[in-house]
């Protein structure tokens, strides 16, 4: 059998164009691998070369185009013609083949942070098989069919066994903090509330009721009294 590829591209769809990855610490060339995208890395892992199945891989950064190999599991986990799914944390690979004649209903999970394993369990698991497919729906990987029109659920379950390598901690200096003075609370002002002046309620212009005009009796008019009649006086004849 001829020689197996261990180069690659990058294709960016916006200008329709192809950038090589680089080969500085790649994997060995293979076939019937897996390659799962992990957030920032590409995870390549497994498959046939040698007559063999691999366990070894890598791990690739596009933004740097560096190459990081992932540690091997355990002897006879090499495989190929498996699946591998990716749960936001860990990559998860089951089933396939040893390349000579075993079929697997192993599996492994891998801690690209701790660059660690843990097996999957083997209990109720699905029969060994090739051409089959998995899926993660968040919580659960589902593998389903290859020769056969059964499957399985598979839950994950935090490894006691494995401790994620801590990162280096820098102590951090405790920066002062500012002591903030409260602003002080603006009491609203109080808008006085202003009495109504109390109408005031005019006087009844009193009516005035007209006096009643005493009636004035007129007095009698005394009668007149009648003047006595002068008699005239006798003229005395003249005296000789």
């Amino acid at each position: 059998m001829g020689s197996f590829f261990n180069t690659g591209g990058r294709y960016t769809p916006g200008t329709d164009s192809w950038t090589s990855t680089g080969t500085t610490n790649v994997p060995s060339g293979r076939y019937y691998h897996t390659a799962v995208w992990a957030g920032s890395e590409m995870i390549v892992w497994g498959g046939y070369a040698g007559g063999e199945g691999l366990d070894t891989g890598g791990r690739y950064d596009p933004g740097s185009d560096t190459w990081t190999a992932t540690r091997a599991f355990t002897p006879g986990f090499g495989r190929g013609e498996h699946t591998a799914v990716w749960t936001g944390s860990e990559m998860i690979v089951w089933g396939g083949t040893d390349f000579c004649c075993h079929l697997l209903n192993t599996g492994g999970r891998y801690n690209p942070i701790a660059d660690s394993w843990a097996a999957t369990s083997t209990t109720s698991a699905p029969s060994g098989r090739t051409g089959h497919t998995a899926v993660w729906t968040g919580s659960e990987m589902i593998v389903w069919g290859g020769g056969s029109n059964t499957g399985g659920r598979y839950c994950v379950q935090p490894d006691p066994s494995v401790s994620p390598t801590p990162a280096a901690t820098s102590t951090a200096t405790a920066t002062p903090t500012t002591t903030v003075n409260p602003t002080p609370t603006v009491r609203p002002t109080v808008t006085p509330t202003v009495t109504p002046t109390p109408t005031t309620s005019p006087i009844p212009t009193a009516t005035v009721t007209p006096s009643e005009s005493p009636t004035v009796t007129p007095e009698p008019t005394p009668s007149a009294r009648p003047h006595a009649t002068q008699r005239p006086r006798p003229i005395p004849a003249p005296r000789p």
